[in-house]
């Protein structure tokens, strides 16, 4: 069961970092009037239409042995490559967009004239942005958060690039699936597959529930379905 337990952790810590960033990232986007918006968002989503292999090469490029990144921690006798921490860099990047694109939405639904409101009753940019949006958005937040747990857990492409396949500490579900079928052991593979399914069903189920509960309980996902 080790993949399994590789896999959720890298998936786990994956998530936290995606929803933090794609949280800042959602709203400065949301808010941003400049002339290089478009261009911004492209680079942001970008990831999300790129092969995993690509997005797989440059983490390679950035954090390896002879990469900017790489060469700085090397000073320190770090090594990111080939370790989970690697898978955990390639799971946010490949499953970054999912949060930013959904949460962005999610934001720019907001009626201006309630952020609007909580700014001139004397609330600071940080409270309205805790205790005005994020809870007005919280529908489309939690369901970007679970797309990208979905995401991050099966992750293949970038992180056998950056990670390997280090049984016990860089071999996921996605990657044990793979060189179980290349090894011809097709009884192991869809036993994984089982496991992977059931988790990614089990996080979907929950995200659907919860949103009917909201929708149900008349909060802030019912009142966005009635509008």
């Amino acid at each position: 069961m080790t993949p399994a337990w590789i896999s959720i952790k890298i998936t786990a810590v994956s998530t936290v970092i995606i929803f933090f960033l794609g949280l800042a990232a959602a709203w400065f986007m949301a808010n941003y009037k400049g002339k290089w918006k478009g261009l911004a968002d492209g680079i942001l989503t970008l990831p999300l239409v790129l092969p995993p292999t690509v997005a797989g090469f440059c983490i390679l490029v950035l954090i390896g042995v002879h990469g900017p990144v790489g060469i700085f921690l090397d000073l320190f006798d770090i090594r990111i490559i080939f370790s989970w921490y690697a898978a955990v860099i390639a799971a946010v990047v490949v499953a970054f967009p999912l949060m930013y694109k959904t949460s962005r939405g999610a934001f720019e639904q907001i009626d201006p004239n309630i952020i609007n409101a909580a700014r001139t009753l004397g609330a600071s940019e940080w409270k309205v942005f805790w205790r005005v949006c994020v809870p007005l958005a919280w529908p489309g937040i939690a369901a970007a958060t679970a797309l990208s747990f979905a995401r991050s857990l099966g992750e293949f492409g970038a992180t056998l690039m950056v990670a390997g396949n280090i049984p016990g500490k860089t071999q996921t579900i996605p990657i044990a699936i793979y060189f179980a079928t290349q090894g011809g052991n097709m009884k192991a593979a869809a036993v994984w597959v089982a496991i992977i399914f059931a988790i990614s069903l089990t996080v979907m189920v929950l995200m659907n529930g919860w949103n009917e509960r909201q929708s149900a309980a008349g909060g802030p996902a019912g009142r966005k379905g009635a509008a």
